[in-house]
């Protein structure tokens, strides 16, 4: 009997979606029982440990909470995303409680570069990458113009181009307060063509914005996208290429010829590639599924282009942002306003390229508000940037301007492009993790410079994504003997 995986069969759509919701209820159905079997979700927190939420900052923070915690599920679909912009002006497309659980799920922005292996079949991918002569199922891709008298590539001209679910409504979250985002679990989504069953893909472009791109042997710009493919059943904890292609002019439905990778979601004809089935044979790379883009709504402007990151967070584009880890974020507008993008299976420190292994996931979060009058006295009291808590390690992101929209005013999210260094990066770093050892730790500056040199280690996030990113790392051991 089909079970949602026979093509042929006459009722695949509807067992297909059976098999879906069935598939969803018992992964919640697991996520209650695991999470709360030991005792609750607070034994994830600052009961389990040394961690930035002191316990009264726990218990003032759950005594604001709801006695009953909700579970809620956010499909990704054309009319749960956005496309390449947060905006402090976008209803909301779910709204939680503080202490909530919820499911989101995420789509690449590249899905594109191979249409059959990672939109076909998949009806949430379908409706996003719609796009005919006629219509596109999400029209607005970036944080740009609408108007198509003024815009040449497409609406929002790419200016901006992750696909972002949500947002999502924290009801008591304020500007001031801090909300925590606890990343509980985060897994590749399926192929949806049957053809491709128990598989997962993404696309790593080597791209004109990336580091490479100006310095390349022999002096010849090339933009070279490679597809990866992930084993979903968990046979293989890898990700191998399946080929690589050159990019060349691709003309998308509305006509527009696209010479470079410069409009997210172009799809591409493949019957203009030559496409290398022997691209990195034998070669494994370790899959560490992540979010590149997870953040707030700022609000400093309206429409905020997702590719620089800043205070809110955003496109940090750090791989450690996933199963396991905490984020905090300075909550700049009501209700803090959530959304989540920009999948990955695996990057590396820079995404020196342009991009990762850009994979579509679904993640499951608990979100938790700390109010700005319980924050006296705690580690969290003075956080106005994006912060990173794992088992073992702190984690500070430093960016060239650690709110660009603020500090380079009217023009910010243009002249930003052309602003940023490693050396602003790596300063806004340093003195975020100075910051973070003397008021959490006590330590004079003498003694945080000191640790810094030898027991902090500083590495570059991202050099591609406008505002350029440097992170510190400590460890939480190092702390151990003190009182």
């Amino acid at each position: 009997m089909c079970k949602g995986d026979d093509v042929n069969c006459p009722h695949f759509e509807e067992h297909y979606q059976k098999f879906r919701e069935d598939l969803d209820v018992e992964r919640r159905g697991f996520l209650r029982s695991s999470l709360f079997a030991a005792g609750g979700l607070g034994a994830l927190g600052a009961a389990g440990g040394l961690s930035l939420v002191t316990p009264a900052l726990a218990q003032a923070s759950e005594a604001r909470q709801p006695e009953t915690r909700a579970f809620h599920h956010l499909p990704a679909n054309d009319q749960t995303v956005h496309w390449g912009y947060f905006s402090k002006k976008l209803t909301p497309k779910v709204e939680v409680d503080s202490g909530d659980i919820i499911t989101i799920e995420t789509l690449t922005h590249h899905a594109g570069d191979d249409t059959e292996r990672m939109v076909e079949g998949d009806e949430g991918a379908e409706s996003v990458y719609l796009w005919t002569k006629d219509k596109k199922g999400v029209d607005r891709r970036g944080a740009g113009p609408t108007d198509p008298a003024v815009y040449k590539k497409g609406s929002g001209e790419g200016q901006g181009v992750h696909i972002m679910t949500g947002p999502v409504y924290v009801r008591g979250a304020e500007p001031g307060d801090i909300l925590e985002v606890r990343i509980l679990d985060c897994v590749p989504r399926p192929s949806g063509n049957a053809k491709f069953a128990g598989k997962s893909y993404g696309s790593n472009a080597a791209a004109n914005w990336g580091f490479q791109y100006n310095d390349l042997l022999g002096g010849e710009k090339r933009e070279v996208v490679t597809i990866y493919e992930v084993d979903t059943a968990g046979g293989k904890s890898w990700a191998e290429a399946v080929y690589n292609f050159k990019w060349v002019p691709q003309t998308d439905p509305f006509g527009v010829t696209h010479a470079t990778i410069d409009y997210p979601g172009v799809p591409v004809d493949h019957s203009l590639t030559n496409r290398n089935y022997d691209a990195l044979k034998g070669v494994r790379l370790p899959i560490r599924p992540h979010f590149g883009t997870l953040g707030l709504a700022p609000a400093e402007a309206d429409y905020v282009d997702t590719i620089p990151p800043s205070y809110t967070g955003g496109n940090i584009d750090n791989w450690r942002i996933g199963k396991g880890a905490t984020m905090y974020y300075p909550v700049s507008v009501d209700g803090a306003l959530l959304s989540v993008g920009d999948p990955h299976a695996s990057q590396g420190d820079s995404e020196l390229c342009g991009t990762a292994i850009e994979c579509s996931l679904t993640g499951t979060f608990q979100l938790i508000v700390h109010k700005k009058a319980d924050l006296a006295g705690t580690p969290l009291e003075e956080l106005n940037y994006p912060m990173l808590e794992t088992q073992s390690d702190w984690l500070v992101h430093g960016f060239s301007f650690s709110n660009y929209l603020e500090e380079l005013g009217p023009n910010a999210q243009s002249d930003i492009y052309s602003k940023s260094s490693i050396d602003l990066a790596m300063r806004d770093a340093f003195r975020k993790m100075r910051h973070f050892l003397m008021t959490t730790k006590g330590l004079t500056e003498d003694e945080a410079i000191s640790l810094m040199s030898i027991g902090v280690d500083f590495g570059i996030t991202q050099v591609v994504d406008g505002n350029w990113g440097v992170h510190a790392i400590v460890k939480k051991d190092i702390f151990a003997g003190m009182a």
